[in-house]
């Protein structure tokens, strides 16, 4: 709520959540003056270190207040979605509208609104705070960062009264692709919820990483490698179907791309992997119909049976564990009823890690 320089800053900086009021907050290592007095740069406090400075540019603060009230009834609002201490469970509501029978027989007006408010094809975009407020009770949503890489969507909710974080993609900001700012914005209330045991909800509807040479030049690499799921690379980057701890449900298409196949051409339709006249030409032999249309009966001929009267496919040893890891579709107006099956599913459930020492996170 006031003005804070030098060393004083890394008090704040340490905390969880740093709540800075509009106009009078201000954090910087080095104030005005000396900026002046070695580089000549002419700057105020407000803009070196204000609010809005370190919630869009610097990505320190986690809310802006207008005045110091507004400050402490989010500081408020957010306690009550976390508990005391990590051994502790969080604090939890009793549902206004819980779910007692079967997830057809529980639908809401609002459940219903999903149906029509997700669209089927890919290349439009939606308001994923509108499906957000309908998975959650009472519409109540505490976003966290909402002024910074607003692509991505994070913040505390509840569901059956329980208290879950929620991590989202925004189709309305650069189409929900994933930049180094919203890899960093979600890693860090990931890491949050999983310090205080706090379920995460995933929605995802996003084609992959954010192209550009400023991306690879700031190190997205590095710095978006600490992503919130842990996943390998392109359409896996928020996939959870290889998440040991957690459970998928699927609402619509299946448009997950490292970065889209319009935007991949040489990638998607490489002709040296696909027909059977560019291998001809890859491995030097002569270019001819029949090539060709042997090339297409062997890639269409079946799996050989093996005794036990399988049938396994020889270049794709784990084909029965990939099926078995099919993903599920539902309606999106069950979206709701099945998230608070999940939650009441695993309530009980206990991991338990392997003896080790902290990872090495890159920094």
């Amino acid at each position: 709520m006031g003005p804070a320089a030098g060393g004083h800053v890394y008090s704040p900086a340490l905390t969880d959540f740093v709540v800075m009021v509009d106009q009078t907050s201000q954090m910087f290592v080095t104030g005005p003056d000396v900026i002046k007095t070695v580089t000549g740069e002419d700057v105020t406090m407000e803009d070196l270190g204000g609010a809005h400075t370190h919630m869009v540019k610097s990505g320190v603060a986690h809310y802006v207040a207008s005045g110091e009230q507004d400050a402490l009834d989010y500081v408020k609002d957010l306690l009550s979605y976390l508990p005391s201490n990590n051994q502790a469970a969080a604090p939890r509501m009793l549902p206004t509208d819980p779910i007692t029978g079967g997830i057809e027989d529980s639908l809401t007006a609002e459940d219903l609104e999903l149906d029509t408010l997700i669209p089927d094809s890919a290349n439009q975009p939606y308001d994923m705070h509108e499906v957000i407020r309908r998975i959650l009770d009472d519409d109540e949503f505490l976003e966290v960062q909402a002024e910074r890489a607003g692509n991505i969507v994070v913040g505390f909710g509840r569901v059956d009264g329980r208290s879950v974080g929620i991590v989202a993609n925004q189709p309305t900001v650069f189409a929900g692709c994933l930049d180094i700012d919203a890899s960093e914005k979600a890693a860090r209330f990931v890491r949050t919820c999983d310090a205080f045991n706090v379920p995460i909800i995933t929605l995802v509807d996003v084609p992959g990483f954010l192209p550009g040479t400023d991306q690879e030049y700031n190190g997205i690499i590095r710095r978006a490698r600490e992503t919130p799921l842990r996943l390998r690379g392109g359409h896996r980057r928020q996939d959870h179907r290889h998440h040991p701890q957690g459970l998928r449900r699927r609402l619509r298409r299946d448009g997950l791309q490292a970065h889209g196949r319009r935007c991949q051409p040489g990638l998607a339709h490489r002709p040296d992997r696909r027909h059977g006249r560019e291998r001809c030409r890859r491995l030097r032999l002569p270019q001819t119909p029949a090539r060709g249309r042997q090339e297409r009966r062997r890639r269409r001929r079946p799996a050989p049976a093996t005794a036990t009267g399988i049938r396994r496919h020889p270049r794709q040893p784990l084909r029965r564990r990939r099926t078995r890891l099919r993903r599920r579709r539902h309606p999106p107006s069950h979206t709701r009823g099945q998230i608070v099956a999940a939650l009441r599913l695993l309530e009980r459930k206990m991991v338990t890690l392997p003896p080790k020492k902290h990872g090495n996170i890159p920094l």
